[in-house]
């Protein structure tokens, strides 16, 4: 290996003691340099040692001018497993700039579900460019699994399976496996799946169980206990939940007619997983739930502009029962200087409970049998949190502005407030969602608009009623 890839192996080891996988400036700086001054072996040495990930997270990083530059130098050393790391919103740009022999070649790499997950979102330009370097059988495959709905499992799944009959022996099983192509198996696989005669799937048998198994024992003798099958048109979000509340390592994928066509593993399991909970996180945010890192100006102002709107109609409700009591304010300022305390309490306690009900909503854990206890719960939270703040408002509004009766007022909306915060932002999520509605992407602006409103007519109402 040469003194630029030694260079390399402190600095990954630092990323795992220090940076938690990051990579360092040094790194890419290093890389960036040996493309600028155009030197293919040096970019070559320092990119060996880099995990397919890793290479992906650099090409995210860098500006698409830089991108374009590295993609031609690295040339034929780039391969499918980066392009399955790559992030969607830059994949595209990736598959334009590479030459047709290195994308062909590195398709070509890949498992059927990887190649699948790759074109399905191009133009049918890129699409046919990409299943046109795939040999015959592979494209067959591959239509196949396009033919199935989006975020379906037929289109998460892998079409390499490796299956047994249910009469066969570890040893016939053994040297089935050994026997076998290196086509003909996947990359990695976890369990032999056993079908009967009409490739029906009856059980799965772990690699760990068939090699410390003697080779007389049957197959049938070693299936696990857990087995579940995924219909080919299941949501890859119950794949996902299917896999993470079983504890699943690979499962197999059937048809309508309950036979075998192929399988999910964990990983791409987890995959879909962990795109739900980022999903979840930028829809609550309203920033779309396709925003990354690699979009331009324009595609972010699109994307943040209609949750920006949202915000504010609901900012212009809470400004309208605002203008219900301006001569309320006009003869009181102190009520302008803490009104907007008590609709920022509310907002406040108001996504908590709404962030809790969201994420329960996704992992199944909020139900119709306990959905009353949870809001229940969430109301009784408001109102002890409202009547600690209530006592911590009503003190500062004594003193601050030496009136006791509008301790007592700010105090009372505080309470109010603050269960009907809880309230909301349970009962909102939940009833969006029975309607159809993803929750993630709706309830903020609900929860919100309520709290303000409250807010302000509950702090607002009392004081003319007490005060005036």
């Amino acid at each position: 290996m040469s003194d630029d890839t030694d260079m390399m192996e402190p600095a990954a080891e630092d990323k795992g003691e220090d940076k938690g996988y990051v990579l360092e400036s040094k790194d890419v700086a290093a890389i960036l340099y040996a493309v600028e001054i155009d030197d293919r072996e040096q970019l070559v040495a320092l990119m060996e040692p880099l995990h397919a990930a890793d290479i992906a997270d650099l090409l995210e990083q860098i500006s698409a001018f830089e991108r374009a530059r590295l993609i031609r130098l690295y040339d034929r050393e780039f391969d499918g497993e980066i392009l399955s790391e790559l992030d969607e919103s830059i994949r595209e740009e990736v598959i334009a700039v590479l030459k047709p022999a290195v994308l062909a070649d590195a398709v070509r790499e890949l498992d059927s579900d990887d190649v699948v997950d790759l074109i399905e979102d191009l133009d049918d330009a890129q699409q046919e460019t990409i299943l046109g370097a795939l040999e015959e059988s592979d494209r067959a495959l591959v239509e196949q699994s396009l033919a199935f709905p989006e975020y379906s499992a037929g289109r998460l799944m892998q079409r390499e399976v490796v299956m047994a009959p249910e009469h066969w022996t570890v040893g016939e099983a053994i040297d089935h496996l050994r026997g076998a192509d290196e086509r003909e198996l996947p990359d990695q696989f976890y369990h032999l799946v056993l079908v009967d005669p009409r490739l029906h799937p009856i059980g799965n048998v772990t690699l760990g169980k068939l090699m410390r198994s003697r080779r007389e024992v049957h197959l049938k003798d070693l299936v696990e206990e857990t087995f579940r099958l995924i219909p080919a048109t299941q949501a890859e979000s119950e794949v996902a939940y299917a896999f993470n509340q079983y504890h699943l390592i690979s499962a197999p994928v059937v048809d309508d007619e309950g036979r075998l066509i192929g399988q999910i593993t964990i990983d791409d399991a987890m995959a879909v997983l962990d795109e739900e909970h980022e999903e979840d996180i930028l829809r609550l945010a309203g920033v779309g739930d396709e925003s990354a890192l690699s979009d331009n100006v324009a595609e972010t102002t699109r994307q943040r502009l209609p949750w920006l709107a949202v915000n504010l109609v609901t900012s212009i409700l809470a400004s309208l029962v605002i203008a219900q009591f301006e001569m309320a304010i006009a003869q009181i300022v102190a009520l302008a200087v803490l009104m907007p305390i008590v609709a920022s309490m509310g907002g406040n306690a108001g996504t908590q409970s709404l962030t809790v009900a969201v994420r329960a909503l996704a992992t199944k854990d909020l139900t119709g049998a306990n959905v009353w206890r949870v809001i229940r719960r969430e109301v009784l939270v408001g109102l002890i949190n409202g009547l600690v703040f209530a006592v911590v408002m009503g003190i500062v509004g004594i003193i601050w502005f030496g009136s006791p009766a509008l301790g007592y007022v700010i105090a009372a909306a505080m309470v109010v407030n603050m269960v009907v915060a809880g309230f909301a932002g349970t009962v909102i999520p939940v009833v969006l969602d029975r309607l159809g509605v993803d929750p993630a992407l709706a309830s903020g602006a609900f929860v919100t608009t309520v709290t303000d409103v409250v807010g302000f007519f509950a702090f607002l109402g009392l004081a003319a009623l007490v005060l005036l």
